[in-house]
């Protein structure tokens, strides 16, 4: 089977439609849609040409000669070799890279280990995006989507975990900035009338290069959403407003968690003026069956009313919390009862066919 993604259309076209499409794919279509990702980071990272790296091409290029209808094997197998190699405590010369007649890296001390995990994953650039779909309310449309980074490691670590971790050695915003990178490449597969909701900490989405990376994105400015992912330190807000600022009066949009701790969730709306409030999973959990958390929402939705900005639910799972948010006044809501994550574009393209074919054959009787 060849990686061309010149024949990803030609699947498109032949997606069953409906809710039920992903389950019916056969089994060769799933397959070639998990590779559009995986040909990508390994076309990008096979066409560098700095000296530094040059081994490390030798190794990719060996193994996709070797399984050349497996782009995500070859993924996996390289950021193992990789990683073993970098943790490494002798000086052993492996049999492969002496008949590349390219000198390998020296070994490094095995108290860099997590150091050289992460600039691992920077280098050879082992991200995915994942997108989950963001529906209206109460009509069900969807209308966005969020991007979500999953790692391609053979751990099977958690996204939070090598965000943690990066953030442990000092490489924490260069690996967001990395993820970022692959989500704005991904989202050119994303229908043009949805919007990509992107996270960032507070202090990468204040960094100077962020400008430039989304102006080069190809994607309208009024499609982008900058998810704040964390509390914004007091001492941040002139900073980060000030680095916004140009994007916001282009169209770019802010949205900020209004469920975190104590009044840091006021602080946050009063000094940004988000574009969307989101309340997440922690507040939404049982929601039908507490006054408390439905008049602590009832309370948010006003207070976005009041500086006019949207309010959305993340993590609904039951249809009793979809019912709650949506007579609340939501005016949109992700989790798995609307949309698990996936990266694979044929779902992506499955979400707008079922509302194609919804449309058409209008409401069930």
């Amino acid at each position: 089977m060849s990686w061309d993604e010149n024949s990803l259309p030609a699947l498109t076209d032949s997606l069953p439609t409906g809710l039920g499409a992903k389950a019916v794919l056969p089994a060769d279509i799933r397959e070639m849609t998990v590779r559009w990702q995986a040909h990508q980071i390994i076309t990008e990272l096979l066409a560098e040409s700095d000296p530094a790296s040059a081994w490390t091409r030798a190794q990719l290029r060996a193994l996709v000669e070797a399984h050349p209808d497996n782009p995500e094997h070859v993924l996996l197998e390289h950021l193992t070799a990789t990683t073993e190699l970098a943790n490494a405590e002798n000086g052993a010369v492996p049999v492969s890279e002496q008949s590349q007649g390219v000198a390998a890296p020296e070994p490094v001390p095995f108290t860099r280990r997590s150091r050289n995990r992460i600039e691992a994953i920077l280098a050879d650039k082992m991200l995915m995006t994942a997108f989950q779909p963001i529906r209206q309310l109460p009509e069900g449309h969807v209308i966005g989507v969020e991007a979500l980074t999953r790692f391609v490691s053979d751990d099977g670590a958690s996204a939070d975990h090598w965000f943690n971790e990066a953030e442990s050695v000092g490489l924490g915003t260069d690996l967001e900035l990395a993820a970022l990178h692959r989500a704005l490449s991904a989202a050119q597969a994303v229908p043009d009338h949805m919007f990509i909701a992107l996270n960032l900490t507070p202090a990468t989405c204040a960094d100077p290069r962020i400008p430039g990376l989304l102006e080069h994105s190809q994607l309208a400015m009024d499609r982008i959403v900058i998810d704040l992912n964390g509390a914004v330190p007091l001492e941040l807000y002139p900073t980060l407003t000030a680095a916004i600022a140009p994007l916001r009066r282009r169209g770019l949009r802010i949205a900020v968690n209004g469920a975190e701790v104590g009044f840091t969730s006021m602080d946050q709306v009063l000094e940004l003026h988000p574009d969307v409030i989101k309340l997440d999973r922690s507040f939404i959990a049982g929601i039908e069956d507490s006054p408390g958390q439905r008049l602590r929402a009832a309370a948010m939705a006003e207070l976005a009313r009041y500086i006019d900005a949207a309010i959305g639910a993340q993590g609904v799972e039951t249809p009793e919390e979809l019912e709650a948010v949506t007579e609340l006044g939501m005016a949109a809501a992700q989790g798995y009862l609307l949309g698990r994550p996936s990266v694979h574009p044929l779902d992506w393209n499955g979400w707008i066919r079922s509302e194609t074919e919804t449309a058409t054959s209008g409401p069930a009787s």
